[in-house]
């Protein structure tokens, strides 16, 4: 059985951590806190999101405040996103690994009915045989059960699964559902933050399809 690659997306296909970050400082702003550049967000960024605003605030923010900052953030992104371009390399990787016969698919974090359009606007979505993202609420929801559920639909076996993600809990829900993580160097998280998870670390995504296809071949 040949690999399965299961792609993440914002941080790792679309390269938007720019928008990320100024989406989160509308976030922050709401809340009185100073905004904070690109590398400091890399530093902190850590799952689940709360418990990052926890690290800015000196607290964990309140439900009330969770849905605020989690609302700002979404509209601010939604009005940053679709200037965003994917990651150098994505477009021909894509193609490149459904030529050879291969199999992929996309899930994201992201609210579904946002990914979607997302994914068709950028010309790719024939390349997945599926696209998931996250239906219904969003705080402290990790990236496990959807794996596990989004591997049942394909009818995948996650020992022949690789998924490609930039952060921790794309590791532990690899981890958690029994399939293999790449760690892309590029999206959320430092590599100094994603080193000590103990699954590989790339410095693009070309690296990442590269080992992909030997992990599990």
């Amino acid at each position: 059985m040949r690999t399965h690659i299961v792609w993440d997306w914002n941080g790792t296909l679309l390269h938007d951590m720019a928008a990320v970050v100024e989406a989160s400082n509308a976030a922050f702003a709401t809340l009185g806190v100073a905004p904070i550049t690109v590398q400091r967000y890399r530093e902190l960024y850590c799952f689940p999101i709360p418990k990052f605003y926890e690290l800015l605030l000196g607290r964990e923010p309140s439900t009330d405040e969770w849905l605020v900052l989690d609302a700002a953030f979404q509209d601010r992104y939604q009005e940053l996103s679709d200037a965003c371009g994917l990651t150098e390399g994505a477009a021909a990787l894509l193609t490149e690994w459904q030529t050879a016969g291969r199999s992929q698919s996309l899930l994201s974090m992201h609210e579904h009915h946002r990914l979607v359009p997302q994914v068709r606007a950028r010309g790719i979505e024939q390349h997945f045989l599926r696209v998931d993202g996250r239906v219904g609420e969003s705080y402290g929801t990790g990236k496990t059960e959807y794996l596990r559920q989004h591997l049942v639909a394909l009818g995948t076996d996650p020992a022949h699964t690789v998924l490609i993600g930039d952060a921790a809990d794309d590791a532990v829900a690899a981890r958690n559902a029994g399939a293999h993580a790449v760690l892309y160097t590029g999206g959320s998280h430092t590599r100094e933050k994603l080193e000590p998870l103990g699954v590989p670390v790339v410095d693009s995504l070309a690296e990442a399809v590269e080992l992909a296809g030997r992990i599990v071949a």
